[in-house]
This record gives structure tokens, C-alpha cells and sequence, in this order.
């Protein structure tokens, strides 16, 4: 897809500014969208948003859901403005850092003000009942095996009869959540009772009873019926969030902000998505994975073993790819446009025997690429993709991204300055490409610079044409002035922070995803020295 020739900001929401220990989608996310338009920035671009878990460092690359919301970053003082909290709900403030996120205790703060605010909202639609009919199949293609019908009756003081723009909020927020409802139920009831059930049995979803982890229709609708309380409570959390992000949306939209989203190519094996839809995974008949995902050895490293289940791609070309067009319609309600995350793995996956902690002993296998863009494409309309094509460049990978047209990435940090024609240095950037200062998993510019050798960056100087004074507007400034369609920096490398600013780095397991922006980092100066670098660029 060719977009037009532009300029934005690579910050995730857990990152901006904000009161209660993390960053949300209040109004800390619109005085961002301020401060982007100031700095005449007409993108934003984001992490994954779904729920995430302490047990993998909180990383947006490892969800719960590939469909729902992360409630942590839902907004209380929204919730205050909407009648669902009071100030007093939100006392005592516990004293959050504001330059990075403690997961564990925003957690604990927030888990008490959102069961008021769900009990609430629950009181204001009259009430919310689960009826799960064994002897109904469902109809969404996602899963078969029990339908859910969720009722919303409204409060005794609004008459059904009125028309909607007389209604009173009661009635607004049943029209809305029925709205909800009836769009996302194919993955809502059961995400809310998979966390429910998490909860309960208090463990992955792979050690719960034989037949709650297999689904028996039996045991899912006692499961129903006994955790209904909490079933009702993320099902009214997921609303919120939607409530939240559309609010959001519409104020990008005002400013003329496109939203550019993430989309991870894999699920992790404790999510509702595998324990919901196991056909669509290479399971064993125990639902342990058959094999996992990774990357094989290269150059100057021994692989990866990711460790999430790897898709079953002859049951989703045979079931037209239902659950893919199922995810990818829940994503573009949320965004404009979505980077995919190891592109690779639509042309071929890399497959680790389970048993195995050695990448080198995986395979490749063929994945049909066309076949299901070329589908994805019939349903949506469009192919609105940004593609990561680092690491693996093989002919396969490039022939299918030409063919489809889509823009991969390039990155300055990858670049070997003292090679001519190298294609990370910005000069070399072709117009379909999206070009960044950094991302989320490489080093802040700052960092990076110290970190290179003095031949490398001597090389860097005479490229570029710098002294490495300003590194960080150095490469901004190149990468703005490069042919690719779309230029992103960070917050990080607007700043001129150094690594100890870095958002995450691979193969850690801890410490990652916690940076955050203060209120005093979204400087107007600052806005207005990047706008005038947008303007000279024609990226306006």
C-alpha cells in the first residue's frame, strides 16, 4: 500500500505522562495528541494494547487476548468525568514514579478502582445476565462449541420507548454496551471467562480440570453460571476500554492523527485465543504444543526459542483463514494502519521440536503467504500493513513483499556506516519503506552512538555530513530527509536520552516496557524544533 509522504512518533501508551503510575488513555493521551499536532507530527504509532502479565515482564508482545484491551491503561480520571468514580475512589494516591512504570503496584491501585467503576456501571444498565445454552452451536466460525447470550436490562427510570437522543446515560450506556456486545461476542465471553477462570484456578489454563480445558459444553456453562460476577466484570472492563479508545480515536481524528498499531504474528500459549481455538494451533491431544516457534542461528547468535505455539496453516486456509479476518477486523476498529511484527513468518515459520532447547534443532516450513493476503486483502478492501522484514531478508521474504506492495523498515542502528551503499544508512532508504530513528526493542539513538566504535563512527560523521554534538537531531534529521514514506522517532530520541532510557531489549526477561515520559518532556520548543524539521523534509 502506498502512503503518502509523512512523519510521526513511535510512543506506547503505558509511556506518556500521567497520574496514577502508568501512562493511559485519558488525558495524558490527549495532550499528546496536542503536543504531536504542535510539533506538526501526523502519525502515532504504539505497542500491542492487549492485557499483559507480570509473568512475562509485562510485555505487550505476550497477551492474554490478541483481541481485548490492556485494562491497566484504561483511564480513572475518565471514569471520574463519566459518574463511574469519585475523587474520593481514587484516594490515597500511592507515590508513582512518573519516569517509569511499576507493573505490580499499578496493578494493586487500579484492580480496586475498576471493580467499583464496573459495579457501577453495572447498576446503571439495571443489571447484566449470562444465560450459556448448551444446545445452541455458535454461529461466529471462531468457536463452536457453546453460545453465550449476554442480556443488558435497562434501569426502571428510562421507558425503551423514547427515542435514543431523549435517553437519559443509563440508556446511553445499555445502547452501547448491547453495541459492544453483539460486535465483539465471537472472542468477548469467552476472554472474560478464561480470565475468570484464571482467577479461579488461579494458574495457566493448561493445568486447569480435563474438562475445562478441553471445553466439555457441560462444564463451560457451570463454569458460567458459578463465575458469572466475574465473567460480568471483564466483560464491562473490555467495554470500558472500547468506550476509552473510541473517545481517543476521535480526537486523532480531529487532528488529523493516524493511529498505527502492532500486530504480533504469534499468541502466547496462556491466552484465551489458544485455549478458546485450539484448532487453530499445533496442539497434541494433552493441548501441549506439538512445536514452538523461533528463529534459527545466524550470524554472531545461537537463535531463539520464542516458545508460543506455531499456527496450524492447513486448518486455517482450510477454514478461510476465519480467525485471522476475525482478528485483523477487531484491530482495524483500533487503528488505521498496523505494523506486522516478524513478517517472515507469513512466507515460512520456524518450527522448534517442544522437547528441544536448542534453536538450531527447528525447520522451516512453507506458510501460504499469497493465498491469505490476497484474502485478507478481499475482506478488508486494502492491505493497510507496515511490514518488519529485519533479520531474515531472504528472496522469499522480499518477492512476497513486493508483490503485495507493502513497505518494510529500515533502521539506522543496523547500518555498517563505513560500507558504501549499505541499505540501513538513510541515504540508501527507498521510497516504499518506513523509515525509524529507533524502535522499541533497539537502543535510544544517544545509546547507540556511545556504543559504536570509533572507525564506525567516524564513518557515521562523514556520511551524514555531522559531529555527533546532537546525535540524536542528526539521525532524526537524516531519517526525515529520507526517501521512505513514513519517518518515526521516539520520545527517547527526541529528548536525547541514552540507554538507560531504552524501552525494551530482547532476550531480557526483566526490566523491560517500564520507561515513561514526564509532563515537562512534551516541551513546546522541543515540538516546535521537530515541526520545522517535518516542514524542510515536505513531511507535513
Amino acid at each position: 500500500m502506498q502512503f503518502d509522504r509523512q512523519a510521526g512518533v513511535f510512543a506506547h501508551i503505558t509511556a506518556l505522562p500521567g497520574p496514577h503510575g502508568i501512562g493511559d488513555l485519558g488525558p495524558g493521551a490527549r495532550n499528546f495528541l496536542e503536543w504531536l499536532e504542535t510539533a506538526n507530527q501526523s502519525v502515532w504509532q504504539f505497542c500491542p494494547l492487549g492485557p499483559t502479565a507480570g509473568i512475562h515482564d509485562d510485555s505487550p508482545y505476550q497477551s492474554y487476548s490478541a483481541f481485548a484491551g490492556n485494562p491497566l491503561i484504561i483511564s480513572l480520571d475518565d471514569l471520574v468525568a463519566d459518574g463511574y468514580l469519585t475523587n474520593e475512589d481514587l484516594k490515597p494516591v500511592p507515590d508513582f514514579s512518573p519516569h517509569e512504570v511499576a507493573y505490580d503496584a499499578v496493578r494493586e491501585y487500579k484492580h480496586d478502582r475498576l471493580r467499583i467503576a464496573a459495579k457501577r456501571l453495572q447498576e446503571s444498565v439495571g443489571g447484566i445476565n449470562i444465560h450459556a445454552d448448551t444446545d445452541t452451536t455458535a454461529s461466529s466460525g471462531v468457536n463452536d462449541d457453546i453460545a453465550v447470550d449476554v442480556t443488558v436490562t435497562l434501569g426502571d427510570s428510562v421507558d425503551p420507548s423514547q427515542n435514543i437522543s431523549t435517553h437519559n446515560q443509563t440508556s446511553i450506556d445499555a445502547t452501547a454496551f448491547k453495541s459492544f456486545y453483539r460486535r465483539e461476542s465471537h472472542w468477548l465471553t469467552d476472554y472474560a471467562l478464561f480470565m475468570a477462570l484464571r482467577t479461579s484456578y488461579d494458574g495457566a489454563w493448561t493445568d486447569w480440570p480435563e474438562s475445562i480445558q478441553h471445553r466439555d459444553p457441560d462444564a463451560l456453562s457451570d463454569q458460567y453460571e458459578s463465575l458469572d460476577s466475574e465473567v460480568i466484570y471483564h466483560l464491562i472492563i473490555q467495554f470500558i476500554f472500547d468506550q476509552q479508545w473510541q473517545s481517543l480515536q476521535a480526537a486523532a481524528t480531529d487532528r488529523d492523527i493516524t493511529l498505527v498499531g502492532d500486530l504480533p504474528i504469534y499468541v502466547a500459549l496462556d491466552s484465551a485465543d489458544v485455549w478458546a481455538t485450539p484448532d487453530v494451533f499445533q496442539l497434541t491431544k494433552d493441548n501441549e504444543p506439538a512445536v514452538v516457534a523461533g528463529v534459527p542461528p545466524s550470524d554472531g547468535d545461537d537463535g531463539q526459542r520464542w516458545g508460543n505455539p506455531v499456527y496450524d496453516w492447513e486448518h486455517l486456509r482450510e477454514t478461510e483463514y476465519n480467525w485471522w479476518l476475525h482478528r485483523l477486523d477487531r484491530l482495524f476498529t483500533l487503528v488505521d494502519i498496523t505494523r506486522i511484527d516478524h513478517f517472515k513468518g507469513f512466507d515460512a515459520y520456524y518450527a522448534i521440536p517442544v522437547d528441544s532447547d536448542t534453536p538450531a534443532a527447528g525447520e522451516w516450513h512453507s506458510v501460504p503467504g499469497y493465498d491469505f493476503f490476497e484474502t485478507i486483502r478481499e475482506h478488508i478492501g486494502s492491505l493497510p500493513f507496515v511490514v518488519e522484514d529485519l533479520g531474515f531478508i531472504d528472496q522469499a521474504l522480499h518477492d512476497l513483499r513486493e508483490h503485495f506492495n507493502f513497505p518494510g523498515m529500515r533502521v539506522p542502528h543496523y547500518a555498517d556506516w563505513c560500507h558504501e551503499g549499505n541499505m540501513y544508512q538513510p541515504m540508501h532508504y527507498p521510497a516504499q519503506s518506513v523509515a525509524y530513528s529507533s524502535t522499541h526493542d533497539t537502543n535510544t539513538i544517544v545509546g547507540y552512538y556511545d556504543s559504536l566504535s570509533h572507525s564506525q563512527r567516524d564513518c557515521l560523521h562523514y556520511n551524514l555530513g555531522v559531529d555527533g554534538s546532537e546525535i540524536n537531531w542528526s539521525i532524526i534529521d537524516a531519517v526525515w530527509r529520507s526517501d521512505a514514506q513514513i519517518g518515526f522517532t521516539t520520545l527517547q530520541d527526541i529528548l536525547g536520552l541514552d540507554s538507560h532510557a531504552r524501552f525494551n531489549e530482547p532476550g531480557t526477561a526483566s526490566g523491560n516496557w517500564q520507561w515513561r515520559c514526564t509532563d515537562s518532556g512534551l516541551d513546546d520548543d522541543l515540538a516546535r524544533r521537530l515541526a520545522g524539521l517535518t516542514i524542510e523534509h515536505v513531511r507535513d
